[in-house]
């Protein structure tokens, strides 16, 4: 009875949902549209990458704003952008991005922000299209090689999320994550996100309610390796400014990391963040202290930091 009442729940709040448009405009990019909002009056553009699962760029947008032009889109699956028909791997990213810049008449130069996966995005990105990109910003970003020699138990962590989103998209359908939602308990297991203004929240959230926010997850979580293999053609960017930024950790000691494998994870990227910085020959790193993996909640400033890095060199040049 208790699940009946949460699932109507749910699908009533999707209803009143979707009377209000997206805040910014739906564009086709063949048989399924992507969701593309943009701020900012003048300057290169900065073009913001999500992380995987992450539709983070809503909570940087206000700011980032303030210092040049800026894009976030949803990536296909996630906000308002429809699910894709194609498989979820980092080269129909960008196939789907390129398309998507291009039909909405933004001009390059870029400067692309990808965080955590969304930095494989940016490096293909940047590879294929380097006349468009004026530099990059790779928050506690990943890198093939030792992803792709992952050891076994951190096999088996990437199966524990994999579960973990199964779950949730199970929990989507039944309205117990938008349940959750109301209760506050996203500011809960993450306090940082207290610091932001409820309206900046609000379209994040309204994703994590979503069933297919959580299959979207899994597809691209399955289709990791793929894309690992996709980028490493993506290793040589000569003298391209790129500011990678290196969280303190992956996750914050906590109830809910404890019986993570932690050590392991670290010493993994370390491994990665050592192979980014030989990337370009014009590679600078920023340590964000006190910061988890997820320095776009933890430490935002420090993405303005490095956005602001790029947009010097820029002008120097």
């Amino acid at each position: 009875m208790i699940l009946l009442a949460t699932t109507c729940y749910q699908a009533i709040a999707c209803l009143i949902e979707d009377r209000h448009l997206p805040p910014g405009q739906l564009i086709d990019v063949g048989g399924y549209k992507l969701h593309l909002y943009t701020a900012g009056e003048s300057g290169p553009t900065v073009v913001l990458e999500h992380s995987l699962g992450g539709i983070e760029g809503y909570l940087l947008l206000p700011e980032i704003a303030k210092l040049t032009r800026v894009c976030i889109y949803d990536r296909a699956g996630y906000g308002w952008s429809d699910r894709s028909p194609h498989p979820r791997t980092s080269q129909q990213m960008v196939a789907e991005l390129d398309y998507l810049l291009t039909q909405a008449k933004i001009e390059p130069p870029y400067i692309l922000v990808g965080n955590s996966f969304g930095s494989y995005n940016v490096r293909l990105y940047a590879q294929q299209f380097p006349e468009k990109v004026m530099g990059m910003v790779l928050t506690d970003g990943l890198h093939e090689t030792a992803m792709l020699k992952m050891p076994i138990h951190l096999q088996c962590l990437k199966l524990f999320f994999l579960s973990g989103f199964v779950m949730s998209f199970l929990g989507s359908i039944l309205g117990i994550v938008r349940l959750l939602k109301a209760i506050g308990a996203f500011e809960v297991i993450k306090r940082e996100l207290r610091k932001f203004p409820k309206e900046t929240l609000k379209p994040v959230k309204r994703s994590f309610c979503r069933p297919k926010h959580w299959m979207t997850m899994s597809q691209e979580i399955l289709n990791l390796d793929t894309s690992s293999r996709q980028v490493q053609s993506a290793n040589n960017f000569g003298t391209l400014p790129i500011v990678s930024i290196k969280a303190n950790t992956f996750f914050h000691p906590s109830p809910w990391t404890i019986f993570l494998p932690m050590r392991a994870a670290n010493r993994l990227r370390e491994q990665m963040h050592h192979e980014i910085l030989q990337l370009s020959t014009n590679c600078m790193q920023l340590q964000a202290e006190q910061s988890g993996h997820f320095v776009w909640i933890d430490r935002p400033e420090m993405i303005l930091t490095a956005i602001l890095m790029i947009l010097e060199n820029s002008d120097r040049n």
